[in-house]
């Protein structure tokens, strides 16, 4: 099991893929970590900053040490093994029971490594085998929710009971905070916190004029190619900036399933020479794409099933770099963007109003310049790393304090 001292605190940290190329905010934060092989995918450099041991729960790859560990605990801690695997029984769902024992075999590795404190990352997987240890072994867990793992893929009676049996729940956005207090657990008011996802400055230097203003103006896009970024709304209002006769290139930078419809669609609109879908990267050639972008777009929507960004890490990575931003309305993206003075922000699903916002930013240098200073100064303010990990180790601590764990041998 992964683990480091956090002050007081021994914390393990859960993920569902280690290391990722897209969740940058658990890379800042992690400390210890269990996750799986991440696919082949690039990766950050920064992941070689990561000391802590990483422990793979895979079933398909270990399947028989996760069989013994399930055989010893069965054994050893009849009752209790029997009492947890009721609980994942009662889902009737086969995906729970996996979680269950996988988290006997995090519970069996916790005899020679053991925790304080357990952390998962996102409410679906992570965030179930971290409630089942704590079923298996007592020890005291909380979790992060982000997003998707909020408003499609987790079920409300499950991710009601990972909030109330946790001695925390954390969320990226008050606009999530909410949502869980009212629509999931009302019972579990007073241990949701809004902890914003927080950036290392000293990975993002601030620079205006970017490098674009010497050239042709850049539009940039980063993120997955999935339908909640409202990529194909840029696409669109692209070819509208195109028929007022800009001159511009957008640059997407990001992989995922829409690739194939995105290159449709710039192909049916003849925007080949404008713009360019540059794939995944890894975080030190975007940070470059920051530098050069004149304005930053991600125009996120709200999908048919309710899928919906939290605040986009991206976001915030631009706006400390210096590029003007645009977005829009949706989710917690308001908590990071003041519209008019940190950025401009549009309806979602709307492509000439994300048009007339672009032209205004690539047409008026002296609006630029004003959003820029005050995003950087807002990033500066609410969304440090150093901001974040403080509140989150301050939870850790709690968490832990007068927190007796029960034997495992």
């Amino acid at each position: 099991m992964a683990s480091k001292s956090v002050r007081s605190a021994t914390v393990g940290y859960i993920v569902s893929t280690w290391p990722r190329l897209s969740q940058t905010f658990v890379l800042n934060e992690i400390v210890a970590l269990s996750a799986k092989d991440p696919g082949g995918e690039p990766v950050h450099a920064e992941v070689a900053k990561v000391r802590a041991e990483v422990t793979y729960l895979s079933l398909r790859c270990r399947w028989k040490r996760v069989l013994w560990a399930n055989l010893w605990l069965a054994h050893d801690l009849p009752g209790r093994y029997a009492r947890t695997l009721l609980k994942a029984l009662r889902y009737c769902r086969w995906g729970v029971v996996r979680r269950f024992f996988q988290a006997v075999y995090l519970s069996h590795l916790l005899r020679r490594e053991p925790l304080t404190h357990l952390h998962a990352h996102f409410a679906t997987a992570p965030a179930l085998v971290a409630m089942f240890t704590h079923e298996l072994t007592g020890i005291p867990y909380t979790f992060t929710a982000h997003a998707r793992d909020i408003y499609v893929d987790s079920q409300p009676g499950l991710l009601r009971a990972e909030m109330e049996r946790a001695k925390a729940v954390i969320t990226v956005s008050e606009y999530n905070r909410r949502y869980l207090l009212s629509r999931v657990s009302p019972a579990s008011k007073g241990k949701v916190y809004r902890i914003y996802n927080g950036l290392d400055l000293r990975q993002f230097k601030f620079r205006y004029p970017c490098a674009s203003d010497l050239g042709p103006p850049v539009i940039l896009s980063v993120g997955r190619l999935i339908e909640k970024k409202g990529l194909a709304d840029l696409i669109v209002a692209s070819a509208i900036l195109r028929q007022r006769g800009r001159c511009f290139t957008l640059e997407i930078i990001g992989a995922g399933p829409l690739r194939k419809a995105l290159e449709a669609q710039v192909k049916q609109l003849h925007l080949e020479d404008r713009v360019k879908l540059l794939g995944a990267q890894p975080q030190e050639l975007i940070r470059l794409a920051y530098q050069r972008a004149t304005v930053f777009a991600l125009p996120c929507v709200i999908t048919a099933e309710g899928d919906r960004d939290g605040i986009p890490t991206v976001l915030l990575e631009a706006m400390a770099s210096g590029a003007s931003v645009v977005s829009t309305s949706v989710s917690g993206i308001p908590e990071l963007i003041d519209g008019q003075r940190e950025g401009l922000l549009v309806s979602p699903n709307n492509p000439f109003m994300l048009a007339d916002a672009l032209d205004r930013l690539l047409t008026d240098p002296e609006l630029r310049q004003r959003l820029a200073l005050a995003a950087r100064a807002k990033v500066e303010a609410c969304f440090t790393i150093e901001r974040s990990s403080q509140q989150l180790l301050d939870l850790f601590q709690h968490a832990v304090a007068n927190e007796d764990t029960l034997p495992l041998q």
